[in-house]
């Protein structure tokens, strides 16, 4: 069977995250995650406006340029406002709300060549790439989501494209706190939850190994390297471990060692 293209694999994550808040009272909107100030409904806006964005950069690429050409350039006052239209709304309009933008984005992206440039934030990317990075922002907001109500998630070779995501922006935790990468390039060898092998860089290179699902925890911040099986040889690799995310922008406070302990048992 063949492995499911980024776009189909874009669509089923974000049925995975919508199962997670699909029945939730008006209370479970307000349950506050593990980022701070975060409640449930802010996760699920975070996300509606982010598949929004990539709605319009698939769909309406000038419209989209437009857009980012009124953003200021305080990164935290852009999210909050993105985040605010759809907080003002009650957890039933909210839930519609990102069904539909989750929607439209999957129906724009797969409209579009995985290889085609789309504009994003930055710079454009390839229309693949940014589903990949769609599928980061559901595992990262939804892992929240189930941190939050006590939820366990179930996790397929669907990682093989966040993993590749991560790879290929591994120097985001350097640029975001301000650092030079090395000239080093590290060896990835990540296993996917089939048990197959995922293997990227020089076979000399540092080395970092570990279970694709670890290392997307990892690499989304979502939890600490000492609660993971994610292991590096090499003090380059070794420091990456501590610096690792799959996101531009500031890298947060993350999590703590053996905050999800409890999750675990």
């Amino acid at each position: 069977m063949p492995e499911p293209t980024v776009y189909a694999s874009l669509a089923a994550d974000g049925e995975g995250v919508d199962a997670l808040v699909a029945g939730l009272s008006p209370d479970g909107w307000s349950t506050p995650t593990p980022a701070v100030g975060w409640t449930v409904a802010h996760q699920i806006a975070h996300l509606a406006a982010t598949f929004r964005l990539a709605g319009l950069a698939a769909s309406r690429p000038e419209d989209f340029k437009t857009l980012m050409a009124g953003l200021t350039t305080n990164f935290n006052s852009n999210v909050d406002h993105a985040l605010a239209e759809y907080l003002a709304e009650p957890p039933e309009v909210l839930l519609r709300r990102w069904r539909h933008e989750r929607a439209w984005a999957q129906s724009a992206l797969t409209a579009v060549a995985p290889d085609q440039p789309v504009p994003w934030l930055v710079r454009p990317i390839p229309a693949g790439v940014l589903a990949a990075a769609g599928m980061m922002e559901l595992f990262a907001h939804g892992q929240d989501v189930a941190d939050a109500l006590g939820a366990r998630r179930t996790h397929t070779d669907r990682l093989e494209h966040l993993v590749a995501f991560a790879v290929r922006t591994w120097d985001f935790g350097y640029q975001g706190r301000g650092l030079t990468p090395p000239d080093a390039e590290f060896r990835f060898e990540i296993t996917l939850p089939s048990g197959r092998l995922w293997q990227y860089g020089p076979q000399d290179g540092q080395r970092i190994t570990g279970p694709a699902v670890d290392f997307c925890l990892l690499v989304s911040r979502r939890r600490h390297r000492d609660d993971l099986a994610v292991k590096a040889e090499g003090a380059d690799a070794d420091a990456w471990l501590d610096l690792a995310q799959a996101y531009r922008g500031p890298a947060g406070t993350g999590r703590q060692p053996g905050q999800f302990a409890a999750l675990q048992g």
